[in-house]
């Protein structure tokens, strides 16, 4: 079990937080009586769940996964009603934007284990893991115009995942996909049946924890950074990480063994990467 942290006494603990196998570790979302609405609190829970497992030296892998009959709802509405003002809505959704930006920035693949509803920032939320299993009976919307509100910072984390048509047909008509259709888009990569979802998403977080973590966190920082740039930018940035991973005992190692024709012996290396230079 991975410890938790209390970080306010007078709040509840929205995460549930375990370790189901050596360096893939599970954060799951733990308001299932308001469907995994997310509040202020659950958000900031959230951030520094992430920070610790982000300066955890064996985590390989995080699993995002929710109690209940749905993965996440989005904001909490309740409390949004509760706090009328201008200023408290741009803290809102600046504490979720940055927070998706944290899990983008975050060393290691992130999985969103989706069973149930996904809606508006829930949606957003799984949009913005970088691998997604979704079950069968799993749908999706960006329903906030149906409430007079576009969800526009779902937007963000939408466009980059789907056609720009696609996207944008989910966010002006807030309508329902079921889980096909949002693998058929691109937002999710499996869909499976409900009664295999742990062995499906255990067997693809165990895939990625028998690669080298370096070249694992190197790879991730890297795709996310060239999707920003042009052509020749991105073929520039990319050369110089290919280089800088090859510096890596564990490249070296891979290649001797595929050479020698045998398995690669992986010698543990630091997870530490060079600055960006875009």
């Amino acid at each position: 079990m991975i410890p938790v942290t209390h970080h306010n006494s007078s709040t509840m603990d929205y995460l549930l937080r375990e370790e189901s196998s050596p360096g893939v570790f599970t954060l799951t979302l733990n308001r299932p009586e308001s469907f995994n609405a997310l509040s202020v609190e659950m958000m900031d829970q959230l951030k520094n769940a992430l920070i610790e497992i982000e300066s955890n030296e064996t985590a390989r892998v995080l699993i995002v996964a929710a109690k209940g009959k749905a993965f996440c709802a989005g904001h909490d509405l309740k409390q949004m009603l509760s706090h009328p003002n201008e200023t408290y809505y741009q803290g809102l959704f600046d504490q979720c934007s940055a927070l998706m930006m944290q899990l983008q920035s975050l060393s290691i693949p992130v999985i969103a284990k989706v069973e149930g509803i996904a809606t508006a920032a829930g949606c957003q939320l799984v949009a913005q893991c970088d691998l997604a299993v979704a079950t069968s009976n799993a749908r999706f919307a960006v329903s906030g115009v149906n409430l007079g509100l576009f969800c526009s910072t779902p937007g963000v984390a939408l466009s980059r995942n789907l056609s720009r048509k696609a996207a944008f047909e989910m966010l002006v008509t807030g309508g329902f996909i079921s889980a096909l259709e949002a693998q058929d888009k691109g937002l999710i990569n499996q869909v499976v049946d409900p009664l295999h979802i742990n062995e499906a998403v255990q067997f693809l977080a165990q895939q990625i924890t028998q690669k080298p973590k370096f070249a694992i966190a190197l790879g991730k920082k890297l795709f996310y950074e060239q999707l920003e740039l042009g052509m020749k930018d991105a073929y520039s940035l990319a050369s110089a990480t290919m280089a800088c991973n090859m510096m890596d005992d564990s490249a070296n190692e891979g290649i001797r063994a595929f050479v020698e024709k045998r398995e690669p012996n992986w010698r543990a290396a630091s997870t530490d990467l060079p600055a960006s230079k875009t």
